[in-house]
């Protein structure tokens, strides 16, 4: 059974561990995260866009209000926005995306940077390792034992293990939420595309049905 004598291991090594627990926490809060983001755009929009065409504008954002996701905000984004010109109304929903977009990228550089600096431990340990052989030497000379050396060789070689392993680690944690959000990112353009066909088909309904709707939007 393999055993990870921690001692041996020096600082360095439980510097490599715990950036490994702090990668480790951030990527779970990221796809927790990221999980409750994604939603079924095509089923919230079809939902948002009846109420719409009822001219029911206030519960149109409160539905957006109440549902977790970019695809929600974007959406809340495009109602406030309603009357303004396509352009206006593209340039506000891109304005909400990038935010979104920025939300889910929170602590991602975390991740990231755990993953460049993880081997530059491990190779500082399996420095600091062999230096500590070499002071051995030089202090015991001719009455060097193996035990001198095979402990200063144990710490290189489990700082050199832990910095890569916690690099990798950080790299395959990193891709899996970089592969989220950009799944994430398709259904934001997918249903802005949908909004800015959508919208300009209201007219005068979205406005007119419910009197209370501009001013609670002011």
């Amino acid at each position: 059974m393999l055993t990870i004598p921690f001692k041996e291991g020096g600082p360095i090594f439980a510097a490599c561990l715990a950036c490994g627990v702090v990668a480790i926490v951030v990527f779970v809060e990221r796809i927790i995260q990221l999980h409750r983001a994604r939603i079924r755009f095509s089923d919230f929009l079809a939902g948002v866009f009846n109420i719409l065409e009822k001219g029911k504008v206030r519960e149109a954002l409160a539905i957006c209000d109440e549902t977790a996701g970019p695809v929600a905000r974007i959406t809340h984004s495009a109602i406030m926005h309603r009357a303004d010109s396509r352009e206006d109304l593209q340039t506000a929903m891109e304005n909400a995306g990038k935010a979104e977009i920025a939300r889910m990228e929170r602590r991602l550089r975390v991740i990231s940077t755990i993953m460049h600096i993880a081997p530059l431990l491990g190779l500082l340990g399996c420095v600091c390792g062999g230096l500590a052989m070499v002071r051995s030497i030089q202090a015991n000379l001719t009455l060097v034992q193996t035990l001198d050396l095979t402990s200063g060789l144990a710490e290189a070689l489990q700082c050199t293990a832990a910095g890569l392993a916690v690099a990798i680690m950080a790299f395959a944690m990193f891709n899996i939420v970089v592969v989220r959000i950009d799944r994430i990112i398709l259904d934001m353009d997918q249903a802005a595309a949908d909004i800015l066909a959508f919208i300009p088909t209201l007219g005068a309904t979205a406005s007119d049905g419910d009197p209370g709707d501009e001013k609670a939007e002011k």
